[in-house]
């Protein structure tokens, strides 16, 4: 390695390079480090000079990289990071620490979750800066390319789904944190519960029942769906919507029946008048996980956050089942 040739780079270029890649628009990137789009520019041609290539194509749909900058955005994370470790301190102290993480939790983990380890983080860390975000189909992405620091997501254990522990991108590492399993709400009054309480209630009965179903990472389809399909059955999915709370607002409202893990049923019940009844079928677990990226398996302060969570939610879980 030829030292001296870094002289000549100015770092915060190749972070600006990064960005790009990621929003593919002068604009956007602009906006997200916060200078003009004119600075940006300028940035841009110097970084076109010094790596000798065009990196972008400007085209209708926005920058398109060349082959040159998608295989330095390839390179760009784990340097990044490494050159992030750099600047921290070689230890990391609790209780006077300023260092901000980041999760991005799926909506029906964050009664579940968040409320377990978030007091106790900020009570042996006060100073701590904790951004938390919705989880979305590019969250995984997100924490390959080091904007998120911690996942929080659903992971199906059936063979068909896309959304598999064991199907997770390159260098994402992860740890369960506990498994649940789906039951279905109905709304107070709702016909069906005079035919369960004759003690009729099946699957045939639940595939003739309009469904409300969540969108999950932009899929419309479950691991149970792909599992009734194996069975040659499909549920009728009357309406898909966005998130958790809003499909407990139509189910209760309506003569839908929603499928959801348990443990948000628990508090969807809290908000809305809705009756619990069981999933009529034999189903695999739904897995909740905590996810991260190898790299920062040596950052000290990483890996304290990282325990405190692991271990609030155990000891979360064991007291409810006390």
């Amino acid at each position: 390695m030829k030292l001296d040739n870094l002289v000549r780079i100015d770092l915060n270029l190749l972070v600006i390079l990064q960005v790009l890649l990621e929003e593919e628009s002068v604009t956007r990137a602009a906006n997200r480090l916060h200078v003009s789009q004119s600075a940006l520019s300028k940035s841009l041609n110097r970084l076109r000079d010094t790596l000798g290539d065009p990196l972008f194509l400007r085209t209708a749909h926005g920058l398109k990289p060349t082959a040159h900058a998608i295989q330095l955005g390839k390179l760009l994370p784990q340097s990044l990071q490494s050159l992030y470790q750099l600047t921290l301190p070689p230890g990391f102290t609790p209780h006077n620490s300023t260092r901000q993480f980041s999760f991005a939790m799926v909506e029906s983990a964050y009664e579940t979750l968040l409320p377990n380890f978030i007091g106790t983080l900020l009570n042996r860390a006060p100073n701590l800066k904790l951004d938390s975000f919705v989880w979305s189909e590019n969250s995984l992405q997100a924490i390959q390319q080091g904007q998120i620091d911690f996942g929080f997501a659903g992971r199906e254990l059936h063979p068909q789904s896309a959304f598999q522990v064991d199907r997770l991108p390159d260098g994402i590492a992860h740890q369960t944190l506990f498994t649940d399993h789906q039951v279905c709400l109905v709304r107070q009054d709702h016909p069906i519960l005079s035919t369960v309480t004759a003690g009729h209630w099946d699957l045939d009965i639940y595939l003739q029942m309009p469904h409300v179903q969540v969108r999950c990472e932009g899929n419309d389809w479950w691991a149970l769906d792909y599992h009734l399909a194996d069975l040659g059955h499909h549920r009728r999915l009357s309406t898909i919507v966005p998130d958790f709370y809003g499909a407990a607002s139509v189910c209760a409202h309506s003569d839908l029946i929603f499928t959801l893990p348990a443990s948000f049923a628990q508090h969807a019940k809290k908000l809305y008048p809705l009756v619990e009844l069981p999933l009529p079928i034999e189903f695999i677990p739904l897995a909740y996980v905590l996810l991260w990226h190898e790299r920062s398996a040596e950052d000290p302060g990483h890996r304290w956050v990282k325990e405190i969570i692991c271990e609030s939610v155990a000891k979360a879980l064991s007291n409810s089942h006390n």
